[in-house]
């Protein structure tokens, strides 16, 4: 899926005006800490429970 920067201008802009500007920061630091542990979550090794 590529977006281009028109596509991307108006998801902003709906971003806004749904958030508000004073939320913005808060959404994206929650959203950044949501990858970071979905990206830690994926590089930790599974472990099997066949020790039954």
């Amino acid at each position: 899926m590529n977006l281009g920067s028109t596509e991307l201008i108006i998801i902003l802009v709906l971003v806004l005006l749904l958030f508000g500007g004073s939320k913005l920061p808060k959404l994206a630091r929650s959203l950044g800490q949501a990858q970071q542990e979905f990206k830690k979550g994926t590089e930790e090794p599974v472990e099997d429970d066949d020790t039954v």
